[in-house]
């Protein structure tokens, strides 16, 4: 993925976009607190911190927000910025990660370019020039992707399929921030078709869902799903999973509401039905939201 072919070390904070800023920020925000839970010894909070960046930012998003950039289809100079970015935190993460890990992260800064000696030996990595206000506009275009691929998945769509996209938004500034990341907006929602508008009446055959902040901030993201969903099959579909999820709930709510069963049985299988019961939870909500919105177009 890192597709390092014309990669030269350095870092130019002046050609960094908006995803380049957004992962920067994230950086910042991750080394000051691991740093600080190490240094109150809360290792394990150190530990969690590490793991929500690495998985959930850094691997989950920048590396997809940034894949054409690697891949050379925005030009060669957002190609080298965004390779640069990559290494630059990548740098930071084996420091981060060394005290938890010390081999595998010593092996892998082996492979990244520009390694100077151990990173056992090496500074530890402090905060960088701050895009705060940045940050902010990513997470908006962020919290429009969230909501489109939670409508693709709740209405079963196919990964493949590409789907138009419509965004009321109010708020004039924001309305402007989700207009300047519309380019992430369509290659991380497969959209092919996205309009922005301050409002209008809802598309049809669209399911719809709300994003970003409170009221005055709110983003309305409606899906067309016309043609590529048969809402009668959709919706038996959806009924049928619904009975099934709910029937296992109600056995494991019964189960664990049993003293016998709670006060006798190991602790870990207690643990494990519970956590089952709140995942059956969780889905039986989807499954309802997701039935609703169905029945929502067919009227």
């Amino acid at each position: 993925l890192m597709n390092l072919e014309g990669y030269v070390d350095g870092l130019d904070e002046t050609k960094f976009n908006m995803a380049d800023k957004w992962m920067w920020e994230r950086r910042n925000a991750c080394i000051k607190e691991v740093s600080e839970a190490i240094e109150s010894y809360r290792f394990d909070e150190a530990g969690r911190v590490l793991y929500r960046f690495v998985w959930h930012e850094l691997c989950d998003w920048y590396v997809e927000l940034i894949k054409l950039d690697l891949w050379g289809e925005r030009g060669p100079e957002r190609k080298l910025c965004a390779q640069q970015v990559l290494v630059a935190v990548m740098r930071d993460v084996m420091k981060l990660l060394h005290p938890f890990m010390p081999f595998i992260t010593e092996e892998i800064a082996e492979k990244l370019p520009g390694y100077d000696g151990s990173v056992m030996l090496s500074e530890f990595p402090k905060e960088g020039a701050s895009f705060a206000a940045e940050a902010s506009r990513m997470e908006d275009a962020m919290d429009v992707i969230r909501a489109v691929r939670n409508i693709r998945t709740d209405m079963n769509v196919a990964p493949s399929a590409v789907t138009a996209c419509v965004c009321h938004v109010k708020d004039a500034s924001l309305r402007a921030s989700i207009q300047d990341s519309a380019e992430y907006i369509r290659q991380l929602g497969r959209i092919n078709d996205l309009v922005i508008s301050e409002g209008g009446e809802k598309p049809s055959d669209a399911v719809s869902a709300l994003a970003g902040g409170g009221e005055s901030k709110s983003i309305e993201v409606f899906v067309p799903l016309g043609g590529l969903v048969d809402f009668d099959v959709e919706e038996k579909r959806l009924i049928k999973e619904l009975e099934k999820t709910e029937a296992e709930h109600a056995g494991v709510a019964k189960k664990l509401s049993n003293p016998e069963f709670t006060d006798k049985a190991p602790a870990e299988i207690v643990e494990k039905d519970r956590n089952r019961l709140e995942a059956l939870t969780e889905k039986k909500a989807k499954l309802s939201t997701g039935l609703e919105r169905i029945r929502s177009i067919k009227q």
